[in-house]
């Protein structure tokens, strides 16, 4: 699963990256989670690719309870196509999630452990996304949302946790967005693990695990042989 990331690069640098339109204001992120605004890479009614703020957290387009609703933060690639919730974002609404860093976390004997993964450059990459357009009676503007695929884990990430975030390359962003004819299949080849080969992970402060802390030393390595812990049983 994806449950936190980290984006530190600044909105211009995205649009050069992703060859988007748009300068949302989005400082530093070193702990985005669940609910909160992020960037995300779409297709515009111009049919440009468009970098927006979206909410992380898919509501459905026909949802009955919207915000009260527990956020769809994660979409299993192998089932999207088929449940309900996703199934026409998928069709016609696929995304770009841009992020430099993502965490998984362990059991220790002292709690959760959270790693953070990211590139051996630092760079950016980005996750396979949907997303969808809300509204209900009690939201003045439509509220636009986004969840990021999941998929069995890569032989590198699977020592800290099963599952692991759909990641993208660069030849594969025009198919994702739909801007080139795409199959069924080649979708779902698209989402099949990979795309992890020049990653590194270290453990990082527990501070992570606290949304409120969002700053540099959320990804500062730590030892857990000098805080006495052992990795148990995987999350």
């Amino acid at each position: 699963m994806c449950g936190r990331y980290k984006l530190t690069s600044p909105p211009e640098a995205l649009g050069r990256i992703f060859q988007a339109k748009g300068s949302p204001n989005f400082p530093e992120r070193y702990n985005i989670a669940p609910t909160q605004q992020a960037p995300v890479v779409c297709q515009s009614e111009a049919e440009n690719r468009a970098l927006v703020l979206m909410r992380w957290g898919l509501i459905p387009g026909n949802s009955s309870t919207g915000l009260k609703t527990k956020p769809l933060i994660n979409a299993r690639s192998e089932t999207i196509a088929k449940v309900a919730s996703f199934r026409l974002a998928f069709q016609s609404r696929r995304c770009l999630v841009p992020a430099d860093g993502f965490y998984e976390w362990t059991v220790t004997d002292s709690g959760r452990q959270p790693h953070l993964f990211r590139r051996e450059d630092h760079g950016v990459f980005c996750f396979a996304g949907v997303w969808e357009t809300w509204q209900g009676p009690e939201t003045a503007t439509p509220i636009q949302s986004f969840t990021i695929l999941t998929t069995a884990a890569t032989e590198f990430v699977r020592p800290i946790h099963p599952r692991m975030p759909v990641i993208l390359g660069p030849d594969q962003y025009a198919g994702w967005l739909g801007e080139v004819a795409t199959s069924p299949e080649e979708l779902s080849t698209m989402t099949l693990p990979g795309k992890d080969e020049d990653f590194v992970v270290y453990p990082v402060s527990k501070r992570v695990n606290t949304p409120a802390n969002d700053d540099p030393g959320c990804i500062e390595p730590v030892d857990l042989h000098d805080q006495g812990d052992e990795i148990g049983r995987l999350l």
